[in-house]
C-alpha cells in the first residue's frame, strides 16, 4: 500500500528574490508543510512523537531542481511515504506546477528517531512499529497486535 498526501501552496512575496523567484531554502519548507499535512492525513504527526517520549529529526535531505518557482504561483507538494524495516522515516517529494502539473522539483528525506535524552532510537519505537502494521506497510517489530480503529 502507497500512502500519499499532497498540500497546495500559493507562493508568497516574503518567499521570493528581486526578481520573483523563490528562494532555494524555501523547499525544505514546502517539504515541512507536506509533512504535516501527511501527519494529519495518516495519524502520525509531531504530536505522536512528543507523544511517545521522542523526536523524528531529519538527518538527510536531497532536492533536484528543474525548473524555477515564482511569485503567485501555486503549487502541489506530494509526498510518498517509502516504508524501511529500519527505524526510520524516508518519504520522497514531488513538486508540481498545479496550472499544468509540470515537474518542478523532487527530494528524498530521512528522519530517525531519539528519545527524549536525545540519544538515538535503535529499534523501531512501539508506537511506530503499531502505526505502519495498522497502515500494512510490514510487520511490526515485537509479537504484540497492532493497533485498531474500534
Amino acid at each position: 500500500m502507497e500512502l500519499k498526501a499532497s498540500k497546495v501552496i500559493e507562493v508568497r512575496f516574503s518567499e521570493v528574490d528581486s526578481m520573483g523567484v523563490v528562494w532555494h531554502g524555501h523547499y525544505p519548507v514546502y517539504f515541512e508543510d507536506a509533512r504535516e499535512e501527511f501527519g494529519r492525513q495518516f495519524g502520525l504527526g509531531y504530536m505522536t512523537f512528543f507523544d511517545n517520549d521522542c523526536t523524528a529529526p531529519l538527518v538527510e535531505l536531497t532536492m533536484h531542481y528543474k525548473h524555477i518557482i515564482r511569485y503567485g504561483m501555486k503549487v502541489r507538494v506530494d509526498i510518498i511515504y517509502r516504508p524501511t524495516e529500519a527505524a526510520k522515516i524516508v518519504f520522497d517529494y514531488e513538486i508540481h506546477d498545479v496550472a499544468d502539473d509540470s515537474l518542478i522539483a523532487t527530494a528524498h528525506s530521512v528522519q530517525v528517531f531519539l528519545d527524549k535524552n536525545y540519544e538515538l532510537i535503535w529499534d523501531n519505537p512501539e508506537f511506530y512499529a503499531r502505526w505502519k502494521a495498522r497502515w500494512n506497510l510490514g510487520p511490526t517489530t515485537d509479537n504484540r497486535q497492532p493497533i485498531t480503529d474500534n
